[in-house]
């Protein structure tokens, strides 16, 4: 019974470390904020009642600007596309051919066998299709300013990492926003974001069930020739 319990332990213990792994949500270096730059204590100088590097603005909103500044990106994507189609193609041909002339006498009986031919040919189609995709995706992530572009707009990005139930979710935005769509409260609608990219995915025993297996993809590809 010892032995059996050794030579099973090496593969539990991988399937262990695995399940340890996905409780964790994975941070993706591609969507990892900005660092800001430093701030460097200015020198004081005694003597003088103002201080360079120590003012205060008093009419300086919230707003983002500056590389490692967050502001809030209201997601309001909402997509619905419809295409129809409908094809009827007919085609009818009629072909009559007349019996021979033998020796200037036009006779459509020879033997007593019809001479006469006739060909006709139909062709009918009809087809029809109709496709309708609705998508939806509401809510907010938080971003940072990573770049700041030479005609002043601003490139972000950022991730959210959600840990639920026996899964992970993630949400990943990147893109370009002017700085003039930013609203007084720091945020930003998804439409507005030029270049953008909006990912909302997970992970775990919650996003396995919705995965199609590999077998049943092998019946519904185009390599299954039937």
């Amino acid at each position: 019974m010892k032995k059996l319990n050794l030579l099973i332990l090496p593969f539990i213990l991988p399937g262990c470390a695995m399940m340890d792994n996905m409780a964790k949500p994975r941070h993706d270096v591609e969507y990892a904020p900005a660092k800001p730059m430093s701030y460097q204590v200015p020198q004081s100088h005694n003597g003088s009642i103002y201080q360079a590097g120590y003012e205060v603005s008093l009419f300086e909103d919230i707003r983002a600007r500056r590389i490692g500044d967050i502001l809030i990106i209201n997601l309001v994507e909402k997509t619905d596309a419809k295409k129809e189609s409908d094809t009827d193609i007919k085609k009818g041909t009629t072909t009559n051919i007349a019996a021979p002339t033998v020796l200037g006498m036009l006779d459509p009986s020879l033997k007593g066998l019809n001479l006469n031919s006739a060909l006709s040919s139909s062709n009918d189609f009809a087809g029809e299709t109709e496709s309708t995709q609705k998508n939806s995706l509401s809510g907010s992530i938080t971003v940072s300013v990573v770049d700041v572009l030479p005609n002043g707009y601003l490139r972000i990005r950022g991730e959210k990492r959600v840990r639920l139930n026996q899964g992970n979710e993630y949400i990943r935005v990147s893109g370009i926003i002017r700085p003039t769509d930013i609203n007084p409260d720091n945020s930003v609608e998804s439409t507005k974001i030029a270049d953008a990219t909006i990912m909302y995915t997970g992970e775990g025993a919650l996003a396995d069930a919705n995965k199609i297996g590999w077998l049943a993809r092998f019946f519904i590809s185009a390599v299954f020739p039937f």
